[in-house]
């Protein structure tokens, strides 16, 4: 990490244009510091390392142990989020059975290393994916990594950005550098435009659901065509988010236009005479025309509609409009398709939107942004949440929360019945903490709905945030485009 590659130039790849290269050829090869002599596998030099309080403790305290400072602490970041509590006034004191402990050794290990922390109180905490584009940490280019699997969502903004596991996040911080295999290339077209009321987790549940949960699986999956080019940011950072479901390394956005006017005065991007520099290197991070692929894939996003999962996989997912599939129509194999069934208390061909929900949840990594919560609040607004039912809003980032309050959204969500939370991780999943409660049904923004997820035997409907407001409205699962207009 000695030397800033985010916003270097690329000349040699950019003068060639026979190369034909892709988005991702073109920063693998940048980062590349040493490669075997098939190419399949290299030492990639590491620009920025994030770390939360679950898993970065457990690097740090590891590091320190050993002798070894990190190798450049203005490179790497922590922040609190997957197990502090997000209920008001909370502080060290978690729900999570020994989880004060990962936040009080995880601050003192951040402080020691010089790292730059946004703790519990700080107003730039948040959900390490939500922070990192928020504060300009990823960067077109840049290689971005984490102890996390949805660090693909930073592959919005133009990064190289992919989980890693704790001895690897050692590695990066002590040497800035990783050695990793090649991964495989895939673009994915999405032609056409999305109907009114289809989000970008819409698109992602329906390219799972077609393809299934390995359809990407060792791949980094370049994003492109019309839908990719319409959507705004915060949409792109939910489809790469998702690009873990599908099981790929990684996805990537080509930056644009609107990728340099969300990054434009972020505390972590360039600035002042560093910023035209960055800006110039970025205009050449795209594939170049008649780049090869591996594997490529066309998705007509005008024939998707809005989504719902009726399984205990990503991939399980159907229209929200649709009823739950026949063992033929599932595409997985029948153990898994009847244990589905089992665990979710389902029968083929029942409708999806003759389910009762139990509660209703609006947070994560996916859909969690200030975007997200405006759509949301546009279905609630002058509704209420239907008796029985339990309904909780956790914005992404304390400086989410903030906007939103501004705007009052916080308001529409109170009276229609929702709990208004703190920044953080939330019910995302269950650690032993805050949970839903036994054998509930819930619909859920967020990204898995593996068994026991979000609680004890706890069965996730995965939507969007405005299938979810729609669904704890009525009391069942619906679609949100009749509350609309």
């Amino acid at each position: 990490m000695s030397a800033p590659r985010v916003g270097s130039t690329l000349p040699d790849l950019m003068a060639d244009s026979a190369s034909r290269l892709s988005l991702f050829e073109k920063i693998w090869r940048q980062h590349c510091i040493a490669q075997d002599s098939d190419e399949s596998s290299a030492v990639v030099a590491i620009d920025r390392v994030f770390l939360h309080e679950r898993t970065g403790s457990v690097a740090l305290k590891s590091l320190a142990a050993r002798g070894t400072p990190v190798l450049d602490p203005k490179r790497v970041f922590c922040t609190m989020d997957h197990i502090v509590d997000t209920l008001p006034g909370r502080g060290d004191e978690t729900m999570m059975p020994g989880g004060k402990q990962f936040i009080v050794e995880t601050r003192a290990a951040a402080r020691a290393a010089g790292i730059r922390l946004f703790d519990i109180q700080d107003p730039e905490q948040g959900i390490v994916h939500v922070v990192s584009a928020e504060l300009g940490i990823a960067l077109p280019g840049a290689t971005v990594v984490c102890p996390d699997s949805h660090t693909c969502t930073q592959g919005a903004l133009g990064a190289l950005a992919w989980g890693i596991g704790s001895t690897d996040a050692e590695e990066a911080l002590a040497t800035g550098a990783l050695r990793m295999r090649k991964p495989k290339s895939m673009r994915v077209w999405f032609d056409g435009h999305p109907a009114v009321g289809v989000t970008a987790k819409d698109l992602s549940l329906a390219l799972i659901a077609r393809h299934g949960s390995a359809g990407g699986n060792g791949c980094v999956v370049e994003y492109s065509g019309a839908a990719i080019d319409a959507m705004d940011i915060e949409s792109r950072l939910t489809l790469c988010n998702l690009t873990t479901e599908f099981s790929a390394v990684t996805g990537l956005i080509a930056p644009d236009e609107k990728t340099l006017a969300h990054l434009a005065g972020r505390r972590f991007a360039p600035s002042g005479e560093q910023w035209p520099a960055a800006v110039q290197s970025w205009h050449g991070l795209r594939s170049d025309p008649g780049a090869a692929f591996d594997l490529e894939l066309r998705v007509d996003a005008a024939a998707i509609a809005p989504m719902v999962t009726w399984g205990t996989n990503p991939a399980h997912a159907v229209a929200v409009t649709g009823r739950v599939p026949s063992l033929e129509q599932s595409g997985t194999s029948r153990e898994a398709y009847e244990r589905a069934l089992s665990y979710m208390d389902l029968q083929p061909g029942v409708a999806l939107s003759s389910l009762k929900i139990d509660a209703a949840f609006i947070g994560s990594c996916t859909n969690s942004r200030l975007s997200d919560l405006r759509r949301a609040a546009s279905v609630l607004k002058g509704r209420h949440v239907a008796p029985g039912v339990r309904a909780i809003c956790v914005p992404g980032s304390t400086n989410v929360k903030k906007l939103a309050e501004q705007e009052g959204l916080d308001e529409v969500f109170r009276q229609a019945g929702f709990e208004w939370r703190e920044a953080g991780c939330s019910m995302c999943f269950y650690a032993g903490g805050e949970s839903f409660g036994y054998r509930q049904r819930v619909v859920s923004s967020t990204n898995r709905n593996f068994e026991s997820r979000q609680g004890p035997e706890t069965r996730t409907h995965l939507a969007s945030p405005e299938t979810v407001a729609a669904s704890a409205v009525r009391g069942y699962i619906s679609d949100p485009r009749e509350l609309q207009g």
